[in-house]
């Protein structure tokens, strides 16, 4: 779980770069790639190719968390019978939870 939660953080923080990058060096004259000459095609590329990973992987994210399996969890009667079957309740403990449960 926490390493779902750095690489969450992390493409939230690749997206947020690629998304301002342009905006920081625009000067208010719509000379955006004034000052960088030649280098300006080699930061757009990875720029595009960040932002469309983390696209990607939010979209990755999105299909895991909605089609992720729930059937595994199990419901109280059944750890009341686990705790039953191991001895960790009385049968007379067993039935009063029973009860309330149903």
């Amino acid at each position: 779980m926490r390493f779902r939660a750095l690489v969450t953080a992390a493409i939230a923080a690749a997206m947020t770069f690629a998304a301002t990058t342009g905006v920081a060096f625009a000067d208010g004259d719509d000379h955006m790639m004034d000052g960088w000459g030649a280098g300006w095609w080699i930061v757009m590329p990875i720029m595009m190719v960040i932002f469309w990973a983390g696209i990607i992987g939010l979209a990755i994210w999105a299909v895991g968390q909605f089609t992720r399996a729930r059937g595994d969890q199990k419901s109280p009667l059944d750890i009341a019978k686990e705790r039953l079957a191991r001895g960790d309740i009385s049968h007379e403990e067993f039935e009063r939870l029973r009860r309330s449960l149903s």
